[in-house]
């Protein structure tokens, strides 16, 4: 058994080791953690025809959905080693990495889906992709997850509903402060561990975006969806610093500038999958969406900015960066 586990251990490093290899031939290794009908999977295969043209085909992108090259996290550090060229994960888990991301994690910081977007375009995201460098990573590009919301056998209205309730959430700081502060009990689980956790009762919620309910069925487990929009965390794929610098001027420049189209392209059609998501979520699942007040959950996480703000300068400048975009600040 150790036998074949060694040789299996043997074959993903050189299977790792091929894609450096071949990126120094032009061709970029890709991992993500999610299905090849998601959004994010489509967004990037369009970037790699948008890198193939753009580069006459000299760079091309190879993406793997599903995990196949690792979790989120195991992806991003084989990134940061220079062991695979690219990987997307979101700010959640890019905490961990860089403090920088930290500030997108911040729950109620964006006050509607376009001022979102107009962050995950602008120099503040531009800032925050460069924090990284010596780190092993730079961001490429932002990527639109839609806003996060609860969701259980049970209708969570307020704070007082998540009183005693074991909720899943990301390995993230900000995650797990937010929960505590809403009266929760913030449990770490793998994104892929979480279907069996919350039929099994290991959990009693989960937080995530409507996507989840279909694409991994999460909707068949967990029947009331509880909309408070608490965050949107986007996605965020990133390059090896190893990969970037080994390319010519003209590939960088022409991986970033992919990165960018790729993103409004994500967005429409995240936006409208969303719509559709939730229509099947509730008439082929019998998932109930509610609607619900915000005010208490807002009042409750506040804090967290504030705090946030205090704990590093770069994550100030960039929450106040943010506000000063939203609609009501101009």
């Amino acid at each position: 058994m150790f036998r074949t586990a060694k040789i299996a251990g043997i074959a993903l490093t050189s299977a790792l080791m091929l894609g450096t290899t071949v990126a120094g031939a032009k061709t970029l290794r890709v991992s993500h953690n999610l299905p090849e009908e998601n959004p994010a999977h489509i967004a990037l295969v369009h970037m790699a025809d948008l890198l193939k043209e753009k580069t006459n085909g000299e760079l091309k992108m190879r993406v793997f959905a599903n995990a196949q090259l690792g979790t989120q996290r195991e992806s991003v550090e084989l990134v940061q080693n220079g062991l695979l060229d690219m990987a997307r994960s979101n700010a959640a888990e890019m905490e961990a990495f860089e403090p920088a991301y930290a500030a997108m994690n911040l729950p109620f910081l964006f006050e509607s889906e376009p001022h979102f977007y107009e962050v995950l375009k602008s120099d503040v995201a531009s800032d925050i992709f460069a924090a990284s460098e010596g780190k092993g990573f730079l961001g490429v590009s932002f990527m639109v997850d839609g806003s996060r919301s609860f969701y259980a056998n049970k209708e969570i209205k307020s704070p007082a509903d998540l009183k005693g309730m074991k909720i899943r959430v990301q390995p993230s700081p900000s995650a797990i402060q937010m929960v505590e502060l809403l009266g929760g009990a913030p449990t770490p689980i793998a994104f892929g561990e979480l279907y069996s956790a919350l039929q099994q009762g290991v959990v009693d919620g989960a937080e995530n975006n409507p996507q989840a309910l279909v694409d991994v069925r999460h909707g068949e487990v967990a029947k009331v969806y509880s909309q408070n929009e608490h965050t949107m965390i986007p996605g965020v794929l990133v390059v090896s610093e190893k990969t970037y610098n080994a390319l010519p001027e003209d590939q960088q420049k022409a991986l970033m500038e992919a990165g960018k189209e790729m993103l409004a392209f994500q967005r429409d059609l995240y936006n409208k999958q969303t719509l559709e998501m939730i229509e099947i979520a509730k008439n082929d699942l019998g998932v109930k969406f509610i609607e619900v007040e915000k005010g208490p959950f807002i009042e409750a996480v506040l804090p967290m900015h504030e705090s946030a703000a205090k704990a590093n300068p770069l994550v100030a400048d960039i929450i106040d960066r943010v506000k000063a975009m939203a609609p009501s600040a101009k």
